[in-house]
């Protein structure tokens, strides 16, 4: 699944934080739930408007992103 099809950014929505498309929720807050204790299915629960395939979404590109980060030498 290419998480690019389901998270978007848009400078006018939540202060242009990666969301949900189509939703105000950011991968911050899924990312924050899950590392909170919550069970996928309890965000699924929670948030309607999420599926699975969100929620791998927001890990996807949590992923990503990390795998891109310049790390510098100390």
């Amino acid at each position: 699944m290419d998480y690019r099809e389901r998270i978007s950014i848009d400078p006018l929505v939540r202060s242009g934080k990666p969301c949900v498309r189509g939703t105000r929720i950011t991968v911050a807050d899924v990312l924050d739930y899950l590392g909170g204790g919550m069970s996928v299915a309890d965000v699924l629960d929670d948030f309607p408007d999420l599926t699975a395939e969100d929620i791998q979404a927001c890990l996807s590109f949590a992923a990503d992103r990390d795998r891109r980060l310049i790390v510098a030498a100390a």
